[in-house]
């Protein structure tokens, strides 16, 4: 069999195969809820598909009668191979992001399955794409003696970008043991409110990879589960969803701690977010310029005990400022004439 027999036979199979692929795409993707992916998919990957089909068969075909065609000729159609695989490889990922996000809404700022879709697509889609890159380049320069060492050496790359996705899964595995560690050792639970690195919140999800802490002004804390296994925190409802709230004053030494004490009682007993249960007015500390008091109330939950140690803060402040200005911290001087 002579080269142009070869070209002309794998010609003819490449058009057949096309046209039946073409007509088994439309008629499947007609009136189908995955019209959206096989449509697009097949427009954007048919010239590469083409390519690859064509190459493919001159490739068996000169494989099957290697006499009939150069040498320089077969590697020629192997590099082009490889090259052809490749592309049709990487147009399918656009493709398939391209379609993706086409079945997202196109405002994600309340979504936040959206977001996080969004956020997950895009880099894996790359990454894939840099492998496969990779993997080709390194498969072609094989094909050629002088250069096989180096594309030995670029699959090895490849190799190495894989170790790095192990190691990256190794510690994703560690977070994934340390979520049932903390989900098993009752040491935290949904709802619970924490102090963590000085922050405090509620816990809203316990992930086998990270935990989702609410903080007082709704941002978002995300901690990996490891954080907890290795550093300490305070848990304020583990046993009841109490939380004694507690507030700081510095007032100066004429203050009259009894009179501090009654105004509190009449502001916290006046509170809505109190919850009748204990409060109390200490005097903690003294510094060398004023005294320090302490209010400790409790209140049903987290964000109540907030607010109520916010508006006892407010109240005792306003108490101060309005009746009594001379028991707000003062510098003192003596003058020796």
């Amino acid at each position: 069999m002579t080269t142009r027999t070869v070209v002309v036979v794998a010609v003819a199979l490449v058009v057949t195969a096309c046209l039946l692929a073409g007509v088994l795409v439309q008629r499947r993707a007609d009136g189908r809820s995955y019209r959206w992916l096989l449509a697009p998919l097949y427009r954007a990957s048919r010239r590469p598909a083409v390519a690859v089909l064509l190459l493919a068969a001159l490739y068996v075909g000169i494989r099957a009668h290697p006499g009939a065609v150069p040498h320089i000729v077969r590697r020629l159609v192997v590099v082009l191979l490889i090259a052809s695989v490749t592309w049709l490889v990487l147009r399918a990922l656009h493709i398939a992001e391209r379609a993706a996000f086409s079945r997202l809404p196109g405002e994600t700022r309340a979504d936040r399955r959206i977001r996080r879709a969004r956020t997950q697509i895009r880099p894996v889609r790359r990454l894939t794409s840099v492998v496969v890159t990779v993997v080709a380049i390194g498969l072609v320069l094989t094909t050629f003696p002088a250069l096989r060492t180096i594309g030995l050496s670029v699959l090895t790359s490849a190799g190495v970008i894989g170790a790095l996705l192990g190691l990256s899964a190794r510690t994703a595995l560690g977070n994934a043991f340390a979520g049932i560690q903390v989900a098993f050792a009752d040491g935290l639970h949904l709802g619970d409110v924490i102090v963590v690195d000085g922050q405090w919140g509620r816990v809203e999800e316990v992930k086998l990879t990270n935990v989702v802490i609410r903080l007082w002004d709704d941002r978002m804390l995300i901690l990996p589960t490891t954080w907890f296994t290795e550093h300490p925190f305070q848990n304020w409802t583990r046993h009841e969803t109490r939380v004694v709230g507690e507030t700081r004053l510095h007032v100066d030494y004429t203050a009259d701690v009894d009179d501090l004490r009654a105004e509190t009682r009449r502001i916290v007993e006046s509170s809505p977010l109190w919850d009748r249960h204990q409060w109390v007015l200490q005097m903690v500390d003294a510094t060398s310029q004023t005294v320090v008091v302490q209010v400790q109330a409790s209140a049903a939950d987290g964000p109540s005990a907030w607010d109520l140690r916010c508006d006892v803060r407010e109240g005792l402040i306003r108490y101060l400022r309005d009746h009594h200005p001379e028991w707000l911290p003062r510098t003192r001087g003596e003058f020796h004439p």
